[in-house]
């Protein structure tokens, strides 16, 4: 009860915010300082979902008093009695909808959810039938960009030539794209038969993925003194992206040893920036690791800490299946999860960390 009280509490300071903030962007004065009124526009944003539930929240009980009230006049014919009482019923499994999606809502918010994102793939033990599933995953993750809206771009690809991929780095731009997407860190398992088996086995590889939120300059100052920059010619498998210019860039940060390179674009400007993006994400990557396995010994992630020793997901292609280990969740969609039909695991492990949170906060 405590808890709720605190929760009412936190919601009336909300929405007593919110309405002073809807007052300062109209004001002209405001918006003359449009940095300052971009700032409050974002702060109206992140509090509207809570403000607007809550409304609805408080809209239903109103109603519910109203109900109530009518009840308790007994002048009330039979018929608008027993409609009341239904009322009653809706009304109050609405209120109790309500408060849960408030409890949701204001549950601690990872800073990075609404962040960019860089994604790797690797392809772990199996040989090529591993790279194959690589490439699997990659289709996968940039269909699933697709479906949600955002732009998914290959900023580095080492191809085995006949569909394989060995590795691929991947920039994935969207709102909301490591909120989704930060669940896929750590190792997926294929079994399969490949088509080379000619007795029919079923063999099992792996791929490993990395999914790290895109840094923004303010986070992590990176010095140019401790960046060696080195340049190549660009070049794929069978004569593919030749370049015959210099325009491929590896970029080594000297304190972390962390390497990155890109040779996307034609341009080694562009190339250069975009592995510069890449080189501050996986520094801020292993910063955030660094975090997580300090809070690791006081309290165990819920959908485990994305190392690549770990294995999250199982995908079956002869039973057509797909689990999530860390959940224990099984589906059998295998042929549109891979066409980036991702949704429905995602949301089983949004919801599990949502439920993890909540016990946090009421204990």
């Amino acid at each position: 009860m405590l808890y709720l009280v605190d929760m009412f509490t936190k919601l009336d300071f909300i929405l007593e915010k919110y309405e002073e903030l809807s007052m300062l962007v109209a004001d002209p004065e405001v918006i003359s300082d449009q940095t300052r009124w971009r700032k409050l526009m974002k702060d109206m944003g992140d509090m509207e979902p809570i403000v607007l539930k809550y409304k609805e929240y408080k809209k239903a009980k109103e109603e519910l008093e109203d109900t109530k009230a009518m009840l308790d006049d007994s002048s009330l014919d039979d018929e608008m009695r027993e409609m009341a009482k239904e009322e009653l019923s809706q009304l109050n499994d609405d209120i109790e909808s309500c408060t849960q999606e408030l409890k949701i809502l204001l549950l601690p918010k990872d800073p990075n959810d609404d962040k960019n994102v860089i994604l790797e793939i690797r392809a772990g033990t199996g040989g090529e039938e591993a790279a194959l599933f690589g490439s699997d995953l990659l289709r996968m993750y940039s269909r699933y960009a697709e479906r949600r809206g955002w732009k998914a771009s290959i900023t580095d690809i080492n191809d085995t030539g006949i569909g394989g991929v060995k590795e691929a780095v991947v920039r994935i731009v969207g709102k909301g794209a490591y909120s989704r997407l930060k669940f896929e860190s750590g190792v997926h398992r294929v079994q399969r038969v490949p088509e080379t088996e000619s007795a029919g086995r079923i063999h099992t590889s792996a791929a490993t993925v990395a999914v790290m939120p895109e840094v923004e300059d303010v986070e992590l100052d990176l010095k140019w003194e401790d960046i060696r920059v080195d340049t190549f010619r660009a070049s794929g498998h069978g004569g593919q992206y030749i370049n015959m210019t210099d325009s491929a860039v590896r970029l080594t940060h000297i304190p972390t040893g962390v390497v990155v390179q890109c040779q996307d674009e034609k341009s080694q400007l562009k190339n250069k920036e975009k592995a510069f993006i890449e080189l501050k994400s996986r520094i801020y990557a292993a910063m955030l690791q660094q975090q997580h396995d300090e809070q690791a010994a006081e309290r165990k992630s819920l959908v485990g800490s994305g190392d690549r020793s770990e294995r999250i997901r199982t995908y079956n292609f002869p039973q057509g299946r797909v689990t999530d280990h860390r959940i224990g969740y099984t589906m059998y969609k295998l042929d549109s999860f891979l066409d980036g039909d991702m949704d429905e695991i995602i949301d089983a492990l949004i919801t599990e960390e949502q439920a993890e949170k909540m016990k946090n906060v009421q204990g």
